[in-house]
C-alpha cells in the first residue's frame, strides 16, 4: 500500500490545500493530512479545530484522514507506515524553502521520499493568512476556504475580535 503523509499547519484548510489533497489522492492508496503544531507560529485554530474542519471538506475522500502530529516530520511519517512526504508549491520562494526541508528530511530519513505538487492556477495566490485577513475586515472568502468551513471561519474571526 503506496502512504503519503501531507503536511501543514492548515490555519485554515484553504481551497489550495484541498486541492492538493484531492490530487494526491487519486496518487496514493492512503494519504494522511498531518497537522502540525508548529510552534514558530502562533495559530488561530487549535490543533483540534484544525483537524475539524480538514475532515469536514474531506468526507467525500475515502482514502484520506487527518491527524495532528509533533515533533519531526520524519518520525511521525515512519510511525504512519508512509514513505512519501507531500508538499505543495505555489511559487518559487516555496520551493526553495520546501526544497531545503527535503534535503533535510533526506538526511534524517533517507528512505522517505518527498514529491512536490505544484497547486493549480485558480489556488496560486490564495494563502491561510491571506484568508484570515479577508474575513477579519468581512471581505468575501467564497472561493478561497471550501465551502463547508466558510462560516466557522467566520464564526471564529469574529469570536477573536
Amino acid at each position: 500500500m503506496k502512504i503519503a503523509v501531507y503536511p501543514g499547519s492548515f490555519d485554515p484548510v484553504t481551497c489550495g490545500h484541498l486541492d492538493i489533497i484531492k490530487r494526491s489522492c487519486k496518487l496514493f492508496d492512503k494519504v494522511i493530512v498531518a497537522v502540525l503544531n508548529n510552534s514558530s507560529k502562533s495559530p488561530l485554530f487549535s490543533f483540534d479545530e484544525r483537524v475539524e474542519l480538514i475532515k469536514k471538506c474531506i468526507t467525500d475522500i475515502p482514502n484520506c484522514e487527518v491527524q495532528s502530529f509533533g515533533g519531526l516530520l520524519v518520525d511521525f511519517v515512519k510511525k504512519s507506515g508512509a514513505n512519501t512526504i507531500i508538499k505543495g508549491l505555489r511559487a518559487i520562494s516555496d520551493f526553495e524553502y520546501e526544497f531545503q526541508m527535503a534535503m533535510l528530511n533526506k538526511k534524517l530519513a533517507p528512505d522517505i521520499e518527498t514529491v512536490f505538487m505544484v497547486t493549480n492556477l485558480n489556488c496560486l495566490y490564495i494563502s491561510s493568512s491571506v484568508v484570515k485577513e479577508i474575513c477579519h475586515f468581512g471581505g468575501n472568502a467564497e472561493g478561497l476556504i471550501p465551502s463547508e468551513i466558510i462560516k466557522d471561519i467566520k464564526d471564529k474571526i469574529e469570536k477573536e475580535c
